[in-house]
């Protein structure tokens, strides 16, 4: 059995990219909100990605941000995925699917139904994350993964949301989701990442792969 993937949002720097991917990290995030505590400028994260290992994605998460600005970020950058963390349409979607892979993000609220993601045809996967009313992501804050689970019925899903070194292994195997996705739970403080943690993470995706506790 295959572990799920790995990502690791909120890149700010070269350390943390470095030790990201040296640790297993298939996919690297560059969150491109300015309003973001995470936001890093496209001209820094060029200079992270074009060091990056083959094998090694680089996601760009944005919100609410124009399209032509999205494909000219992604472009200049060389993101392999762009990840849309806001209320983008359908059309949207369609439509920079056409130029670049497409990750659509989807908060989790008491009132969220599955058939939402089935208006995102184009998607190339779903990020499914805890909902908050003042943020977007990163807020350590898990969900109801019972509706992960349903979700990724003939779909790739990146479980996000409040998962940390000691809770992820059971997140792993109750979903068994394409990937897994994490910030905060691997953070010394905003945009720098603990590497024990981090380290800590790796290996308990490993040992959820496995069935250990």
């Amino acid at each position: 059995m295959s572990r799920p993937r790995v990502k690791i949002c909120g890149i700010t720097n070269w350390p943390d990219a470095r030790l990201a991917f040296k640790a297993g990290a298939d996919f690297l995030g560059f969150n491109f909100c300015r309003e973001s505590p995470r936001y890093i400028s496209p001209a820094r994260a060029v200079r992270i990605v074009r060091r990056l290992p083959r094998g090694v994605a680089a996601v760009g998460v944005f919100a609410n941000e124009s399209e032509e600005a999205v494909v000219r970020i992604a472009r200049s950058v060389g993101l392999d995925y762009v990840q849309l963390h806001g209320d983008e349409s359908p059309r949207m979607v369609a439509h920079l699917a056409r130029q670049v892979r497409v990750i659509k993000a989807l908060r989790v609220k008491p009132s969220f139904r599955v058939a939402e993601l089935s208006r995102y045809k184009s998607a190339s996967a779903f990020l499914l994350d805890a909902f908050d009313k003042r943020a977007r992501g990163g807020t350590g804050k898990t969900f109801d993964w019972a509706v992960a689970r349903r979700a990724k019925r003939g779909r790739r899903i990146f479980l996000a949301g409040g998962l940390t070194p000691e809770n992820v292994a059971l997140a792993s195997r109750s979903v068994k989701p394409f990937a897994l996705d994490v910030c905060s739970g691997v953070e010394a403080s905003r945009g720098k990442k603990d590497a024990a943690r981090l380290k800590a993470f790796m290996r308990a995706v490993e040992n959820g792969k496995m069935g250990k506790k």
